[in-house]
């Protein structure tokens, strides 16, 4: 009995502990001096290491929808809607997670492991020494900078994925230009469109709060930023997929 309550208190307290810094880290946000330039320099690393994958791991996952909806619309009779398929794919479930994913597999891990870097030479104790707060230097503009990148690159993958779409749709299998851009607005709006941007919002936080949490949260040498930069990537998709699916619960709820 006791082993299991044991086994049960660690993950509630490392739940806690990441509560626990992303509440200071929203406060110190909104009360303390912001550092733009830091922010501005993580988000350029964010989307530099992020783009292009996302973009191609984006269009593999649209266009093998596509496809496979497509033919059965065809059996159906139904192959004009494409359009407003590939609306649904890109726009409000594969576009937000496909990005976040990269997004955290690139910049999250990255982050995570300078922060590991910077903790395993004591950097961190030593800036507390010092008087300077961590998360106010360093964890808030990363917040901000995977926030910011997730959302323009959600914006971009869901331009993209349409795009594909239409090319792969028109030229490949026969649907009209006409029908595949008169079914998107069937089944995607302004509505969903701020849906995938709130998801893309919160994603991006998860993420980003995940790969600090484990950077500053290291131990055991050079193996324990290995260690950290794989479990930040592993928590972070297990945590997106119930988040995903309650916040799409939320949004067919009330759409």
């Amino acid at each position: 009995m006791a082993t299991a309550l044991e086994a049960a208190a660690k993950p509630t307290r490392e739940l806690g502990s990441v509560l626990a810094m992303a509440l200071d880290a929203l406060v110190i946000m909104f009360t303390k001096r912001f550092s733009w330039r830091e922010a501005v320099q993580q988000s350029w690393f964010i989307a530099r290491v992020s783009l292009v994958p996302t973009l191609l791991v984006m269009l593999g996952f649209t266009l093998l929808v596509i496809f496979e909806v497509n033919l059965l619309l065809a059996d159906l009779g139904a192959l004009d809607l494409s359009g407003g398929i590939a609306g649904i794919a890109s726009v409000q479930q594969i576009g937000p997670f496909v990005t976040v994913v990269v997004v955290a597999g690139a910049g999250g891990t990255a982050m995570c492991a300078d922060l590991a870097a910077r903790t395993i030479r004591e950097e961190i104790a030593a800036m507390q020494v010092l008087g300077i707060d961590p998360i106010q230097r360093l964890v808030v503009p990363r917040i901000v900078a995977a926030v910011m990148v997730t959302l323009v690159l959600n914006v971009l993958i869901c331009a993209g994925g349409l795009v594909g779409g239409y090319f792969f749709s028109v030229y490949l299998q026969g649907v009209t230009p006409g029908a595949y851009l008169a079914s998107i607005p069937l089944f995607t709006g302004i509505p969903e469109l701020m849906f995938s941007m709130i998801k893309a919002f919160i994603f991006g936080l998860i993420a980003a709060i995940i790969a600090c949490y484990r950077g500053l949260n290291v131990a055991g040498g050079s193996k324990g930023v290995g260690d950290a930069v794989n479990q930040a990537v592993v928590i972070t998709v297990a945590v997106l997929v119930p988040v995903s699916l309650t916040i799409s619960l939320i949004q067919f709820a009330i759409l």
